[in-house]
């Protein structure tokens, strides 16, 4: 048998952040195959606000270059003498996450989303030194804990966005008993929240969509929420008071004026208001007093991403109830236009791009 075709690693990158959606072909060093790794041509990759936070340095600077993206579709090209369950020619995909320190308390318990030494799929650096590089590129390598078989019934254009995106919402909701009799409000309906109501009506829930006017309510109705209500009328929350079991807040703005407290106020009691959209670091939580928590006994939670435990159910669910996110397909030179579409909100939901650098066959 001949040797595999060594995979070439370049992406649209960030060269300049004054022009931070002007993103050039640039090549790359990967990580070294180690035993346990995983090598991946990439086919697609989902649009993510993280990576607009990053590359307009609203957490943090970046290091540079930078290639973003981690909601990454492809074909296994190799694989180490260690791994197991994943071969060559295989549709897998990476997450937001490629490594973490493996012998944690919360990597032994299955939270490796929560290690402490975690590693980023980009802006970030593995322990020999090499920079992690994300999907807007031809390829990627990450340990097989981060790598995550694709389930035939599941097309790549529609698995991308899941594994940020879809787990973000999907991990939540299971860790706080969504199901049948449950009800769930989902804050926010754009690419996180749009996934939100689809995973919450496909685990069985009761779902209110809260959205800013009227101009998504038909699309949510469509997506399965049983309700949707205008977070602009006065009064929305009164008739909802001790309402949910959760509420999964996916925002990552506060416009002046608007307060958690009116959402608290839904929660029934021991309700969840768990956040999963992250704003730059300069925009807080508006403020809330204790008085705000006590009446119903409500908490505060966020959610980082999720497990590959997580994600093999929720990519499970998915095939199995024939869950699709609403996404625009663009290839992948078109990266910071679709990156300008969601800073301007215009995406419907979940941008998805399509390698064009190096074809890869689906």
């Amino acid at each position: 048998m001949s040797a595999p075709k060594e995979l070439e690693f370049k992406g649209y990158a960030m060269t300049d952040p004054s022009a931070w959606s002007t993103l050039t072909v640039t090549s790359f060093k990967p990580k070294p195959l180690a035993p346990e790794d995983v090598e991946i041509a990439i086919t697609h990759c989902g649009v993510c606000g993280s990576d607009l936070h990053t590359l307009t340095g609203g957490w943090g600077q970046a290091s540079l270059p930078l290639v973003v993206g981690h909601e990454i579709v492809g074909r296994v090209t190799r694989v180490g003498e260690k791994v197991q369950g994943i071969k060559v020619g295989d549709r897998a995909g990476v997450g937001a996450q490629v490594g973490s320190c493996l012998k944690c308390r919360a990597c032994d318990d299955n939270y490796e989303n929560y290690c402490p030494n975690l590693i980023h799929t980009y802006n970030h650096v593995y322990p020999d030194g090499t920079a992690t590089q994300g999907g807007y590129s031809t390829g990627i390598r990450a340990h097989e804990r981060f790598v995550f078989p694709i389930p035939d019934k599941l097309e790549s254009r529609y698995a991308a966005s899941m594994l940020c995106a879809g787990v973000t919402v999907y991990s939540p909701l299971k860790a706080n008993n969504a199901g049948p009799g449950k009800k769930v409000g989902v804050i926010g309906i754009g690419g996180l929240g749009h996934y939100a109501v689809l995973f919450a009506k496909a685990m069985g829930c009761e779902v209110w969509a809260f959205t800013r006017g009227t101009k998504k309510a038909e699309d949510v109705k469509k997506m399965g929420a049983d309700h949707v209500v205008d977070t602009t009328v006065d009064g929305y929350w009164k008739d909802l008071q001790m309402t949910f079991d959760i509420l999964i807040s996916t925002v990552d703005s506060f416009p002046p004026g608007v307060s958690i407290r009116n959402f608290l106020a839904m929660l029934y009691v021991h309700g969840k208001y768990i956040c999963v959209g992250l704003p730059d670091i300069d925009e807080p939580l508006p403020a809330i007093h204790p008085f705000d928590v006590l009446g119903n006994g409500s908490l505060i939670g966020g959610s980082h991403i999720g497990s590959k435990e997580d994600m093999m159910e929720m990519l499970a669910l998915a095939a199995e109830k024939d869950v699709k996110p609403w996404i625009e397909e663009l290839p992948m030179k078109d990266a910071g236009k679709a990156l300008e579409g969601v800073k301007a909100g215009k995406v419907r939901y979940r941008y998805v791009l399509k390698q064009d650098i190096v074809p890869v066959e689906e």
